[in-house]
C-alpha cells in the first residue's frame, strides 16, 4: 500500500528540479497522487476500511493545499504539472 524505494526515486527523478530534490511542491504533489492512487484502488475493495479512509482525506487535503500554492507562486508550473499528472483544474 506504500511506495517502494525504486517507484518513489522514479517520481523524484521526473518531477525534480535536480537529482536530490525532494522538497519541491511538484515532487510532494507527484508522491501523493501515486500513495492517493493506490489507495483509492485499496478501498474499492476492502470498504470498510475507515482509517485508511482518513488517511486518503488527509492525503487529499494536503496535495489540495500544495497545488494551491503552487497555483499562487508559478501558475505555469501548475498548469504544466497538473496536466503531466492528469488533475483536474477549477
Amino acid at each position: 500500500m506504500t511506495l517502494n524505494r525504486e517507484e518513489k526515486q522514479t517520481l523524484i527523478d521526473e518531477y525534480g528540479r535536480h537529482e536530490k530534490d525532494t522538497g519541491s511542491p511538484e515532487v510532494q504533489v507527484a508522491i501523493l497522487t501515486a500513495r492517493i492512487t493506490e489507495l483509492t484502488d485499496h478501498l474499492r475493495e476492502n470498504s470498510h476500511d475507515e482509517s485508511s479512509r482518513r488517511g486518503l482525506l488527509k492525503m487529499v487535503g494536503k496535495r489540495r493545499r500544495l497545488l494551491a500554492y503552487l497555483r499562487k507562486k508559478d501558475y505555469q508550473r501548475y498548469i504544466a504539472l497538473s496536466d503531466q499528472l492528469g488533475l483536474r483544474r477549477k
